[in-house]
Order: structure tokens, then sequence, then C-alpha cells
């Protein structure tokens, strides 16, 4: 015969037991998971060029994120999640980077996105996913107006184009040339890029002579080349990306214009093949250098990612895949820093506590109002089979 106290005793052991077990499992894991975070994987979204002139930029960028990606998933993941990138191409047209961020937000269901290639197309994507609330890591973008308006869910590793146009400009008015000419990329990238150097330039008492546009698929640069000569500069800057480069040296060179060129850090990408294609015209052009050499022996990060990429067996190798690899470092350690239970208000918390920090002994430097990265910047340049020297 029982009792009734002691049946009402036995339902409350185990209601007690219950009660005990589930806020266990609420310790330990997420109350309600994120989107894109699952026990096991954490899924990343990227839009970026793979086909078309400018495609060795998101082919290389890519490059560089996935090897760090696989390295950190075959030794258990970030905090035991595994990290998955899903890429799509945008063939550099940011009316299809737009489709390509929404389809990544709301099919692909990621947690982040990583990885975007040029200003206009950042332009498309970042209302997108601001309206969303997902953060936008890494960009291979430098436009200023990006870096001087705070954006709470928008993060960058690279030096802007406005301290990468500042040591240039300032290293022209160093050597005694105030007179300049640029030619810039006809779209959003080259012309916002080009108010920002008219501004440096006249703040340090160097005169712009001449300023002409030029079409990212343009074959033929010599009306351009033209009229750099007659306006007889000191030097030119070039704000342009992918092949045109070659097209403007090639057709520069053979007008027999002999001012110095120099480019921003995007100019050129795949450094070997240009050489071979210019049959050593791109000897002496300079550049700006926003990542160590990929053969740097002192640094860290450089060291790192020779190994990871011998290691992986990986045949690409270049400045825009070490930048990859870095973004994805600090990507990774934003991860860790967010602890295990991974939120995307938790994310964005956990790079504004960085402050400032190196990864790899690359430095750099995060906070509530910043989120630019880093302002590392060297000149170097080009020898005749391509690779450089400072």
């Amino acid at each position: 015969m029982k009792f009734r106290g002691m049946e009402e005793g036995g339902m409350g052991r185990r209601k007690m037991l219950t009660t005990l077990a589930a806020a266990a499992l609420a310790a330990a894991w997420p109350a309600a998971a994120e989107t894109g975070v699952t026990d096991t994987r954490i899924k990343v979204g990227q839009s970026a060029v793979f086909t078309g002139p400018a495609k060795d930029f998101g082919v290389d960028y890519k490059a560089g994120i996935t090897l760090v990606f696989d390295k950190v998933n075959k030794t258990g993941g970030v905090l035991g999640r595994t990290l998955e990138l899903v890429s799509h191409d945008d063939a550099y047209e940011p009316k299809k980077t737009a489709e390509n961020t929404t389809r990544l937000i709301e099919e692909d269901k990621v947690f982040a996105l990583i990885g975007y290639v040029a200003t206009g197309n950042l332009i498309a994507a970042m209302p997108i996913a601001e309206k969303a609330g997902v953060p936008m890591f890494a960009p291979l973008v430098g436009t200023t107006s990006f870096r001087t308006t705070h954006n709470h869910f928008l993060f960058h590793v690279r030096a802007s184009y406005e301290t990468e146009l500042r040591k240039i400009v300032g290293h022209l008015a160093t050597l005694g040339i105030q007179n300049i000419a640029v030619i810039y990329q006809n779209s959003a990238f080259g012309k916002s890029n080009l108010d920002t150097c008219l501004q440096i330039a006249q703040g340090l008492k160097v005169k712009v002579v001449e300023s002409v546009p030029m079409e990212i698929a343009a074959t033929d640069a010599k009306a351009q080349s033209a009229a750099l000569t007659k306006a007889q500069p000191g030097a030119v800057v070039m704000i342009m990306a992918g092949k045109m480069v070659e097209v403007f040296l090639r057709d520069y060179r053979a007008s027999g214009s002999a001012a110095p060129l120099y480019t921003i850090s995007v100019g050129i990408t795949d450094a070997p093949g240009s050489a071979q294609r210019l049959n050593g015209g791109i000897e002496g052009l300079v550049t700006a250098s926003i990542v160590p050499s990929p053969q740097a022996s002192r640094l860290p990060i450089a060291v790192d990612y020779r190994k990871d990429r011998s290691d992986a067996g990986e045949k690409i190798d270049s400045y825009t895949m070490l930048e990859g690899y870095i973004a994805a470092r600090v990507f990774v350690e934003g991860l860790k820093r967010a602890g295990r239970n991974l939120s995307r208000e938790g994310f964005i918390k956990a790079m504004e506590d960085m402050g400032t920090t190196k990864i790899g002994d690359f430095p750099l430097q995060y906070g509530a109002n910043n989120h630019n990265g880093s302002n590392f910047v060297d000149l170097e340049m080009y020898t005749r089979s391509g690779s450089l020297r400072r």
C-alpha cells in the first residue's frame, strides 16, 4: 500500500532531477542557436569575383581564407565547430553581389559574410547585411568612405586606400616631385579614390596636372597614355585593378613616356604572369603593399603562411592570398574570443574588445568605434621577373 505523500515526494524528486538536467544542458549549449551556427558547424558566406578580368582578386583571396579554414577544421575547428565557407561568383557586378548576398543570408543561412571584393560590390551588399544584422568581415576594399563612417556590422583588416595614397603621394613629395597625373578606373572605386587622392595632393602641395578614366574591360590605353604624356607629370599614380593595369603599362611604356609609375595595392595580383605577358615591362612599377612580403623570413605570419601553404600543397601564392590568410586568422580569433555561446552580437563585441593586438606579429587595432584593423602600408618596386624589392 502506497501513501499519497510518498508518491508526491517521488514525483518531486524526479521533477527536481529533470530541472537540474535541463539547467546543465542550458549551461553547456546556447539557449537559442544563432543563424548559421550548429553544435558542430559555423557557416560563413562570400560573394566575390571568380570570373572575368578581375578574377585573380577573388580567387586568391578565397584561397587564403580557405587555407586557414581547412587547417582549423583539421585541428578540431573553433571550440569544436568546423568552418564552412559558401562562395558565390558575382563576376565583379554589384547587382549580382546584391543578389548573392540575399541568397547567402536568406537561403544559405550564413552566420557572417567574409571576403567580398571591390567598392561598388560592397556598396551594393552592405544595406542588405545591415538590415539582416549580419557581420561583414574583411572585404578587399580600402575606400575611405567605409572607414570614416562607423558601421556596427562592418570590420576591416586591410589598411585603407587613403593610407596607401598618402604613403605614395607623401613619398613623391619627399622626392621633390610636385606635379603628378592620375589614371583611374571608371567605377565607384576609381572615382571615390580619385577624390581622396586629390585631397591628399592638395594638402601636400602636390599638383595633379591631369586625371583620366579607363574602363576595366579596356583592351587599349593609347588615348590615356597620350593624354598623360602631354601633361608631362613627374609621376603617374594608378588607381585601378586587374588586367587593365597590364593594358595601361603596355601602352604607356610603348609610347616612350618615362615618368615613374605608382599603383595602389590592388593594381597587380598575378605579378609573375604580368611580367611574362609584358616581357618584363612591369619592371620599375612601384606598388603600395598592405601586407608584408609572403617571403618575409622573420615575420611569424608570413612563416606560418608559407608552412600552411606547403602542407596543403597549394599552388597559388600571392600578396592577395596572404591578405586572405591574415583576414581569416583574425576572423577565427574573433570567433574564439566570442566563446562557445556564439552569436552575431557576441562576435561583434569580441572583435571590439580585441583592442590593440597582433596576429603572428601583424599589428591590428579594434574598438567600439574603430573597426578599421590595420594601418600597415609599405612601398615596393617590381623587378623584371615580377618579384618585389623594398
